[in-house]
């Protein structure tokens, strides 16, 4: 459902372009070394491989998610004079655990805003990582986004969507996938704030044109759909959801056209479908995979084999509370 809030008008920046083909290359030699090279495996079950839907587990990388890629391509292009200030950012959890790390390798301190309704175990690792967490309502919490909160604070911020280099990071993601199954068909993302999904279909188009990006949304938190039915970027009102890692409920105006351009389908799951796909990744292929990570097997599973071809799920991440999958894996999904 459409919010009553005003349409946001951004974070008073330019649209964000496509990376170029360089820019990305340029990322993956920055970050080699750092992130992990993840495979693409089949999505298995009992009466054999899946060879149609292969995986990306991007819950391999050091911090469980592929925000590790932007993250660090941003934190070691920094000055020194950059990195003496120290680092912030605002994250579901996934973001600020990166940049935890990110920072701890290039030597600086860490804080990061989240939602207070950010799973404990996202929280717990961010501690653990070092990171100071600073927990706010969410209402509150985009409202400081959108006014730009953080031009009055001295750290260095990384915005988790709007940044380039988050994005050429994330672009990486797509290198890989067309060097491992350059004959891809359709590759399905969940879509946040937006970064990885515009790196990777950038990447993905650059490099094969005619290949479908799917974005993956649930549906009680789908702004991209809404945004494509009004055509032009609008404020919803989020539903409680598995995917909490997906729980942006606008889409802002620089991500905007360079999500059209990259965006060929949207699809939105419902949470039965998110626990369902938690559940065959963790008992199938023994994969450990938070609701929006899951997200996008959802919507593969969702489509007729013949509508999708050769297809690629994004597993964005890993960050799931022991209760939580537990409950799922046990047949409860709440």
């Amino acid at each position: 459902m459409t919010s009553t809030r005003p349409r946001p008008t951004g974070f008073g920046g330019t649209p964000i372009s496509a990376p170029s083909l360089d820019d990305m290359r340029a990322a993956a030699e920055r970050i080699a070394g750092v992130t992990l090279r993840t495979p693409l495996v089949p999505l298995r079950s009992y009466s054999g491989a899946q060879p149609d839907i292969l995986l990306k587990p991007e819950t391999l990388q050091p911090v469980t998610s592929f925000k590790i890629r932007g993250a660090y391509n941003w934190a070691s292009s920094l000055t020194d004079e950059q990195r003496a200030r120290d680092l912030s950012t605002v994250s579901a959890g996934n973001t600020a655990q990166a940049v935890a790390y990110a920072a701890h390798l290039v030597g600086a301190s860490a804080r990061s805003r989240l939602p207070d309704t950010t799973p404990k175990a996202k929280i717990d690792a961010i501690e653990a990582y070092g990171m100071e967490p600073i927990l706010m309502p969410g209402d509150e919490l985009f409202d400081w986004m959108l006014s730009a909160g953080w031009e009055s604070e001295p750290h260095s911020f990384l915005h988790p969507w709007v940044e380039p280099l988050m994005v050429a990071g994330s672009a990486t993601v797509g290198l890989e996938i067309f060097k491992d199954l350059p004959d891809v068909d359709t590759v399905f993302v969940s879509v946040g704030g937006g970064g990885l999904i515009c790196g990777v279909g950038s990447a993905l188009k650059a490099l094969k044109p005619d290949v479908r990006i799917v974005a993956v949304q649930p549906e009680g938190c789908a702004p991209l759909s809404a945004s494509l039915v009004a055509g032009e970027p609008v404020w919803i009102d989020p539903q409680p959801t598995l995917c909490d890692g997906l729980g942006v409920p606008l889409v802002t105006d620089e991500m905007w056209p360079l999500l059209r351009e990259v965006v060929d389908e949207t699809i939105e799951v419902s949470e039965e479908q998110v626990a369902s796909a938690v559940r065959k990744l963790a008992m199938d292929n023994k994969l450990v995979v938070e609701g929006a990570g899951a997200a996008s097997v959802a919507a593969a599973l969702s489509t007729n084999v013949s509508e999708r071809g050769r297809s690629v799920c994004i597993l964005s991440g890993g960050s799931i509370d022991g209760d939580k999958l537990a409950a799922i894996v046990g047949g409860r999904d709440d």
